[in-house]
């Protein structure tokens, strides 16, 4: 898989694609596996590390006599590309010459990658002759080469189109890329896209093994791209990748997270629909970027899940749904996910999380404020997949935990028919500003903020277990239990509002929980 593990890793190998010129190749590159004669191993040929390509990898002897070389072919001499697949366990980065036909033209470093079987690939620029070539990566220093587990060589001189990209299920990646000549992996496109890119993908499902990995950055004034082309139903499916399911109580390497993995600022994800995936979309350390009218569902983790430190994203008109975690006990499956992290300027607008096995929005140890506005979040919580041990929490709008204060903003959002509770502090001690929205039919509290020093307005719960708990610090004015009384609803029919979106992606407008008498309490839609 072309993972990395490391800022630098991430910097250098994206540093690399962009510096490529507009006359890069856009053949598809020939892989050359590191076990697979004529390629020559000083080491041995092992296994015992997952996740590698092909049936083994190279371990060379930890000198700087444990090279690896590969012998490639090029049609005409130039330039060329090279991604050598490796893995580097240790916190040293291993560094070696990149010797091609005996000739030293580089020093390559191969950054510490966490563990032996988090893989990533470094991109490579070379000269070649026509005809055989040999590339040699020879360590120098005592500890030796990483493990490599294969070389991919691309020559050639075919132009990119300008700017854009397009992908079918019925493409080659050996074509330009063009609307008539269409690449056919999405990770192909990834790959050859620059800043200001746009990749367009053609209707159908896309079914990779490993996970598409968005490792690069645009730009402010050139974000990238990945969207469906045109309006068409783009889903990609990730049930062929690992752990899908992962073991119970097992742990997913942080690389193989997300049908989509995204560790590169300035991204807009638009229109697609993810399925299947070990989570749907991951991003860590995700900054400037736009999650758009996504479809996140059946998910074997969260389905839209960000981490670390991200800021100045954008999710809006999410629907995230159906998603659960086995190898959790359905504990940590929500529908979005904004956990364990800082980052100032995030918005959350317009999103639909239902049926998800733990929380609806989950801000587990967020350090920073987020707004969460125009949100509805239903009927999550409940073991609909026959999960043992099950130990979903329930919550539709959980705000974050373990004494970790963020002072959120929920405005204009409803949640109804969760397993436990509604809006939640979890033990976020922040300074929360929870304005007209509405709590209905949960069998625990619909506004627990009994561990914060927030402030409810005009807020509306209805046929809860509890309607509110404030605690000590909390308070508010104009809410439903500020005003008594009995609150009759003009509608508790849900069917406009969890149906399909307007045009525009927006949630249709309906009746459903505003109170008969008109009154300012409550949201709506």
């Amino acid at each position: 898989m072309r993972v990395t593990t490391s800022a630098a890793a991430v910097a250098l190998a994206a540093a690399a694609v962009l510096a490529l010129p507009a006359s890069a190749a856009l053949a598809a590159p020939t892989r050359y596996e590191a076990e697979t004669s004529p390629a020559v191993c000083a080491g041995t040929i092992d296994s015992n590390w997952s996740g590698f390509s092909g049936s083994g990898f190279c371990n060379g002897t930890n000198s700087t006599s444990g090279y690896v070389q590969f012998t490639v072919s090029a049609a005409a001499a130039g330039s060329a590309t090279v991604g050598v697949r490796f893995a580097n366990g240790t916190t040293t980065a291993r560094p070696a010459s990149l010797v091609v036909n005996g000739s030293t033209v580089q020093s390559v470093s191969f950054e510490g990658t966490g563990t032996w079987d988090a893989w990533t690939t470094k991109t490579l620029t070379v000269n070649v002759n026509a005809g055989s070539n040999t590339i040699r990566l020879s360590p120098t220093t005592s500890g030796g080469l990483a493990n490599v587990d294969y070389l991919e060589f691309e020559a050639g001189s075919t132009p990119p189109p300008t700017n854009a990209l397009y992908v079918a299920t019925s493409g080659n990646d050996a074509n330009a890329g063009t609307l008539s000549a269409p690449l056919r992996t999405v990770q192909r496109a990834v790959d050859l896209a620059q800043a200001g890119y746009t990749i367009y993908l053609r209707g159908g499902t896309y079914a990779p093994s490993t996970n598409i990995q968005l490792l690069k950055n645009g730009t402010s004034s050139q974000p990238i791209t990945l969207r469906s082309y045109n309006g068409e139903r783009v889903v990609i499916d990730g049930e062929n990748m690992p752990y899908t399911p992962g073991a119970v109580d097992s742990s997913i390497p942080r690389a193989d997270r997300g049908a989509i993995h995204i560790e590169g600022d300035w991204w807009r994800l638009i229109g697609l629909e993810i399925i299947n995936g070990p989570y749907g979309v991951f991003g860590l350390d995700v900054n400037n970027s736009v999650f758009e009218r996504l479809v996140t569902r059946d998910n074997y983790e969260s389905g839209l899940h960000l981490q670390g430190s991200s800021s100045n994203n954008l999710v809006l008109n999410l629907d995230a749904y159906g998603n659960r975690d086995p190898r959790k006990n359905g504990e940590s499956a929500d529908g979005l996910a904004i956990k364990e992290g800082s980052g100032s300027g995030n918005v959350v607008r317009g999103v639909r999380l239902w049926n998800n096995s733990d929380d609806g929005l989950d801000f587990w140890m967020f350090q920073s404020p987020i707004l969460l506005e125009n949100s509805l979040a239903w009927g999550n919580g409940f073991n609909r997949w026959n999960l043992p041990n099950y130990t979903g929490d329930g919550n539709g709008f959980k705000l974050g935990g373990n004494a970790v204060s963020a002072s959120h903003t929920v405005r204009n959002s409803m949640t109804w028919d969760n397993a436990v509770g509604g809006f939640i502090d979890n033990n976020n001690p922040g300074q929360h500003v929870i304005d007209h929205c509405t709590a209905w039919d949960n069998p625990g509290t619909g506004f627990n903020f009994n561990r914060s020093d927030s402030t409810l307005t005009k807020n509306l719960a209805v046929a809860n277990g509890t309607a509110v708990s404030l605690g000590s610090n909390s308070s508010g004015s104009g809410n439903s239990w500020d005003l008594g009384g009995s609150w009759s609803l003009q509608s508790t029919s849900p069917s406009t509002i969890t149906g399909p979106r307007n045009a525009d992606g927006s949630i249709p407008s309906s009746t459903f929980l505003r109170p008969s008498s008109g009154a300012d309490v409550g949201a709506r839609f």
